[in-house]
């Protein structure tokens, strides 16, 4: 990879460089429009769309106050219809589960559907470590891994490449994958897509392990549902003879009705489609298709952390839709590197400081990645108060100390004595007021404020002495 999150600068860092970037910004600009119009069109579709939002709260919200029953209920399920279940307390212990697994099939390769848990985790560079290479098959998720890149979004984890980009990324480093990329290639999307199933099929048919994630999980059945575009899921969920589900333990749904609410509302806040083009769905092994040996490992890695916090917890509602990346206008400036995690946007700002903890800085800068302006909750299909979060978690980031945030509190102090003394204000604005020709544009101290702005300038009356002179 060309770099890793941990250790990545903080979010303004980040951010600086890449609104400097003229065509990740035209690529964002052009990607997140599209999508958000096509959304808007989609869902508005829908009479009941608001009582569908609603709903998924209501459920969502209800399985969370109850997880550890239907973890268990979810677990019974799955070990009946032939499934095993492993418990993974953190990220360490899920690469040793899963990599464990691997090996005793005694296999070296592996091919993976589309999987957030596996990359929140690091798997790919656990299973290398051990000798075992991962092959992402979902389309963008190729493009990023031949480009010894990251995903930048959550739906499209390219969505900072543009076709150009692509066709050299194949050109260059397809052969040193597996099958070379097609003489001739152009940037064609259907070029492009072809070259990748061709590239993909050989791997598909040789793979004895898949790995996948899960975008729900049935507690009643016992059911894993993947949600996907292009049939590569398909293949992965059928081909092998082992698979291995990573799945955050947030992923799960009470009942199969339940299931049907988000049938409805992921695919149009997604793809702006009404319905998923390939929704597979599995339940342990069976003698006559499929896997003959199915594993379920059930992520934790901070989540029961967050689901201790009464205001942080609506996070773990996400259905990893990205509707709220392709509104904020943070997000399509900064890009999806920038916020240093595989959950990019205002999602990541609330999603990674819960999951990793506040004390690096990159986690400390993320509740702050928002102007606030709320279009990420007017557009989340689950009613995520993504705003009142960013606040929660700024007020907890506050509370741990540092330099800028003392500077603060003393400033707030020294603000909130003269506020409560009408006498030392006014002597003060009369000062400020006569010495409003001395003062810089860019005063010392304030630089994060002043690098991309200039101070007001200072009227040569205050509104005190006005109203004193003009009231009557």
């Amino acid at each position: 990879m060309s770099g890793t999150y941990l250790g990545m600068p903080s979010f303004p860092k980040a951010a600086k460089d890449a609104v400097h970037n003229v065509t990740l910004r035209a690529n964002l600009r052009h990607a997140t429009h599209t999508i958000r119009d096509k959304r808007a069109k989609a869902v508005a579709e829908l009479d009941d769309w608001a009582l569908l939002r609603e709903a998924g709260k209501q459920i969502k919200d209800h399985t969370l106050r109850h997880l550890d029953r239907y973890l268990e209920q979810l677990e019974s399920a799955v070990t009946a219809a032939g499934g095993t279940v492993h418990w993974a307390a953190d990220a360490e212990e899920a690469n040793r589960i899963v990599a464990g697994l691997v090996k005793a099939t005694g296999e070296s390769e592996v091919v993976k559907v589309k999987s957030m848990a596996t990359q929140e985790i690091g798997l790919n560079e656990a299973l290398e470590a051990e000798g075992i290479s991962a092959y992402e098959t979902d389309l963008a998720e190729l493009i990023v891994q031949l480009g010894e890149d990251l995903p930048s979004h959550i739906l499209v984890p390219a969505i900072h490449r543009n076709r150009g980009e692509i066709r050299d990324i194949f050109e260059q480093k397809m052969e040193s994958w597996g099958r070379p990329a097609p003489d001739g290639l152009s940037d064609s999307p259907a070029e492009l897509a072809e070259a990748a199933r061709l590239h993909l099929r050989e791997k598909f048919l040789r793979a004895r392990v898949g790995i996948s994630g899960a975008n729900f999980m049935v507690a009643e059945t016992g059911t894993l549902v993947v949600f996907e575009s292009e049939g590569n899921g398909r293949m992965c969920l059928t081909l092998p003879e082992t698979l291995i589900s990573v799945v955050g333990i947030e992923k799960t749904v009470p009942t199969w009705r339940d299931l049907e609410v988000f049938l409805q509302t992921l695919p149009r806040s997604s793809t702006a489609e009404r319905m998923n083009p390939y929704t597979s769905m599995w339940t342990g092994t069976a003698d006559a298709d499929g896997p003959r040996t199915f594993h379920l490992v059930l992520l934790d890695n901070g989540r029961t952390d967050a689901l201790a916090d009464e205001v942080g917890r609506q996070a773990l509602r996400c259905i990893r839709c990205s509707a709220c990346l392709n509104v904020c206008p943070v997000y399509e400036r900064a890009g999806g590197h920038a916020y240093g995690s595989v959950y990019p946007g205002p999602i990541g700002a609330i999603l990674s400081p819960q999951l990793r903890g506040i004390q690096s800085e990159i986690d400390a800068s993320l509740p702050y990645a928002s102007s606030l302006c709320g279009a990420c909750y007017e557009v989340c299909p689950v009613a995520i108060d993504i705003p009142e979060v960013l606040v929660h978690l700024r007020e907890k980031v506050a509370d741990q100390g540092g330099k800028g945030h003392r500077l603060e509190k003393a400033a707030i102090k020294a603000a909130g004595w003269i506020l409560d003394h009408p006498a030392a204000l006014a002597v003060g604005e009369k000062a400020a007021s006569k010495t409003r020709g001395l003062h810089p544009r860019k005063p010392p101290g304030a630089g994060a404020w002043t690098a991309d702005r200039e101070l007001p300038e200072l009227p040569g009356q205050s509104f005190r002495d006005w109203w004193k002179k003009n009231r009557t």
